[in-house]
């Protein structure tokens, strides 16, 4: 008996002195193991959790939708199942602190081969991630792609918000990567294990959207040939994506409003009231602010949506992230193709970090896409790019005096060849008396390259 307790004490000694927390319970979610580093994590003692049911003792599933014992269901399911997990967590601390942890997870079998237990180990990423913010030492992100400090920002907003469950709306120009961003919300929260369900509002015709969104029973109207689930049932402990809110109609933004402010609805032709329990996301390309003004959007809708307004810059004002977009493109190809990726010129590039970018960074995946096809030497050259884009600079082209020289693609050439003329006309294709003319008649030009 004695060795047996020492044996037991050296054991917790040991896992004592890991650097990662440990979590043990049984197939009941009983904890009976609980080490230093999870009291120092989690911010709860030993005391308060060993012996309980793992949701009571911290308020909720540690691991959120990804728990393989959330229910009676999955309680029953996973005495049978073997469990192996990995994945990241924010959560918040018994004082409301945010970490961000790793976790993995896996089953623990007894001396007969038989599962008795789950054993989680998680180590605290908190501090690391924030030293690489502040350092700028990301450049990615929960598959999001940046370094420019824009981004970053926009990285710490999504982890701050995924602790909560507040509504939250995204804004920004079309292909900036909005439904990205929620995406990414959505799996760092403890809702990550459960359902994303997208909407785009724009997309769904007005006489269905009722029934997409909230569902219908048999014979509601014709074609109702069975019961159907809307979107936010399916999204039930999961998080709900309304993309193009702004195109609701005033029927369905009322329909919206009594959801969000009760958490209940009635499926279309329905008597009975639906309770779910979703995270809503939304986002726009509009002014929401003032579409309310204009009185297109209603002005109560839109404070409860825009609890936590998130806003995407776009890529003409982030062009530092151009380079790292194009590299992760083009490593995308060497996914789906056994040839080598092609490389990006130069000159290819500089057209690229000069365009303005309509259509951001979707366009700027197209535009890669186009060029991959297109290039033969397994090189990206200027003529390898789309025509608007190469058709910003096909000045460097042409022969001869040209007459519609302009202030920025002249300041460009100029900052390109150090200030040296006849290098920037040469640039420009155009001659030197050409550009000394136009250099003459704004003046302005050259002192800013100077200065």
């Amino acid at each position: 008996m004695e060795r047996i307790i020492s044996n037991k004490k050296n054991l917790e000694l040991i896992l004592n002195n890991l650097e990662e927390g440990i979590i043990a319970h049984d197939l009941n979610r009983r904890i009976f193991f609980f080490n230093d580093v999870a009291e120092r994590i989690t911010g709860y003692s030993k005391e308060e959790v060993i012996g309980k049911d793992c949701h009571d003792a911290f308020g909720g599933p540690l691991c959120g939708e990804h728990c393989a014992f959330k229910d009676d269901d999955t309680i029953s399911a996973g005495k049978d199942r073997y469990i192996k997990d990995k994945y990241i967590l924010n959560i918040l601390s018994k004082n409301g602190d945010p970490r961000r942890i790793e976790m993995s997870v896996i089953s623990i079998k007894d001396e007969n081969d038989d599962f008795f237990g789950v054993l989680s180990s998680f180590t605290d990423q908190t501090d690391l991630f924030n030293l690489q913010l502040r350092a700028d030492r990301l450049t990615s992100f929960a598959n999001i792609i940046g370094n420019d400090g824009k981004m970053l920002q926009i990285f710490q907003q999504i982890r701050d918000v995924s602790g909560y469950d507040y509504p939250i709306n995204i804004s920004g120009e079309t292909g900036t990567g909005k439904e990205l961003v929620a995406v990414a919300i959505h799996n760092e929260s403890r809702r990550g294990g459960g359902m994303f369900v997208p909407i785009n509002c724009g997309a769904l015709p007005e006489g269905l959207i009722e029934s997409e969104l909230f569902g219908h029973v048999k014979g509601a109207f014709s074609g109702a040939i069975r019961d159907k689930k809307g979107r936010f049932e399916l999204g039930d402990k999961g998080t709900v994506f309304l993309d193009e809110v702004a195109e609701l109609t005033k029927f369905m933004q009322i329909k919206l409003l009594r959801f969000l402010q009760e958490g209940r609805f009635e499926k279309v032709g329905g008597e009975k009231t639906i309770s779910v329990d979703v995270r809503i996301i939304s986002a726009t390309n509009k002014d929401l602010k003032k579409e309310v003004m204009q009185g297109s959007f209603r002005e109560d809708l839109y404070y409860r949506l825009n609890v936590i307004p998130i806003y995407i810059p776009p890529l003409r004002e982030r062009k530092s992230d151009i380079p790292l977009l194009v590299d992760h493109f083009l490593k995308d190809f060497k996914r789906t193709d056994d040839r080598k990726p092609p490389r990006i010129s130069k000159q290819a590039m500089s057209l690229l970090m000069d365009y303005k970018w309509p259509g951001n960074v979707r366009e700027l995946q197209n535009a890669i896409r186009f060029s991959i096809v297109k290039c033969s030497d397994r090189i990206i050259l200027p003529n390898d790019l789309p025509l608007e884009i190469k058709g910003l600079k096909n000045i460097e082209n042409r022969r001869g005096p040209v007459k519609k020289l302009n202030a920025a693609s002249v300041k460009s050439a100029l900052k390109k060849t150090g200030g040296n003329k006849a290098k920037a006309a040469k640039l420009l294709g155009v001659g030197r008396a050409t550009l000394y003319r136009f250099l003459d008649e704004y003046p302005e030009v050259l002192r800013e390259v100077i200065m």
